[in-house]
């Protein structure tokens, strides 16, 4: 959102996207959801430049709102940028820097807004976010693996609004509603900067699933190795289980983030941190508890796949760990 004019004299853009990755515990504060988001203003010229050399487009839409309305929204950007009130706890799906400006406006309207409501459109959290990560699978795989169940559920108008291309959408096609009469909440719409050509940086060579299938055709060798052999290669369990619950303990510690839609991930039943304690057990092949607990979580997992939807290729991984707790006695 930008406003011309009336709080520094210039064309200004709005930002209450930025954060600052030099305070202290950043990386612990991200992980355990704890990100304290600002609002920032840069003039509008600069904000278009910016786009402009990553080659990324610009839309501007212009409100049709009377001079009251607009002096409204002047002074609520102006309380916003105070020190006391510039500061927010940031949550990507439910308040954030789309939703933030959307709700100014709906504030500062003498009326009320109403959206056009859209036909057969009520994705869920996960697939607006991974339309978003479409061609970088590894986003995807990253996403799909720490959002929980929540993110499967469908959403309403509202809650699609996070992305600010639903918000722009909305937008083109809202009026506003005052004492009996109607009026588009947009004038007019253009494009502030043109799409230029933006470089987009490779990925890892190989997808999730890819590696997925490796994983599988390494442990059926062994796995079969082992059966011909009547031995099984201890150092080989070590490795996957360690695996295991490193990952396991990633997604245990997402549970109690503020991250929103973490918080009930069936996929720790696969991943689970309970998995390094079976380790000392394996090492001595003394693991007769092991199989059981490993098998009941891949069962659990797999039903829980129903209810889910999982990263890419974490059945096949569960596969791979099902052929290692099966004894290949003749």
């Amino acid at each position: 959102m930008h406003q011309e004019g009336p709080l520094a004299g210039e064309d200004l853009a709005f930002n209450w996207g930025i954060f600052n990755f030099d305070k202290p515990y950043f990386v612990a504060r991200f992980v355990f959801g704890l990100t304290d988001y600002e609002l920032g203003t840069i003039p509008f010229r600069s904000f278009c430049a910016y786009y402009e050399h990553w080659g990324s487009s610009v839309t501007e839409q212009v409100l049709n709102l009377t001079n009251e309305e607009k002096l409204k929204v002047r002074d609520a950007l102006a309380n916003n940028l105070r020190p006391e009130n510039r500061i927010y706890r940031y949550n990507f799906f439910y308040d954030n820097c789309s939703t933030r400006p959307r709700d100014i406006v709906e504030k500062c309207v003498n009326g009320k807004i109403e959206y056009a409501p859209r036909e057969d459109y009520s994705p869920s959290y996960r697939e607006m976010v991974s339309f978003c990560t479409r061609n970088h699978p590894w986003a995807t795989f990253g996403n799909d693996m720490l959002l929980g169940i929540k993110a499967d559920l469908k959403t309403d108008m509202k809650q699609q609004e996070f992305l600010p291309e639903n918000l722009l959408y909305d937008f083109d096609r809202a009026q506003i509603y005052a004492n009996g009469n109607y009026r588009q909440l947009v004038s007019e719409r253009r494009m502030a900067v043109m799409p230029g050509v933006q470089i987009i940086e490779r990925d890892f060579p190989l997808t999730p699933m890819q590696c997925a299938c490796i994983l599988l055709v390494i442990t059926v060798g062994i796995s079969l190795f082992d059966w011909k052999r009547k031995k099984r290669s201890t150092w080989y369990d070590v490795v996957l289980l360690l695996m295991q619950g490193l990952a396991g303990c990633v997604l245990f510690v997402m549970l109690f983030s503020q991250h929103p839609a973490t918080s009930t991930n069936l996929q720790i039943l696969l991943l689970n941190p309970i998995a390094l304690g079976f380790i000392p057990a394996v090492i001595r092949k003394k693991n007769k508890t092991w199989p059981k607990i490993q098998i009941a979580m891949i069962v659990l997992f797999l039903i829980g796949s129903i209810f889910q939807h999982y990263a890419e290729g974490m059945l096949i991984v569960a596969l791979c760990l099902l052929l290692r707790v099966i004894r290949f006695e003749k």
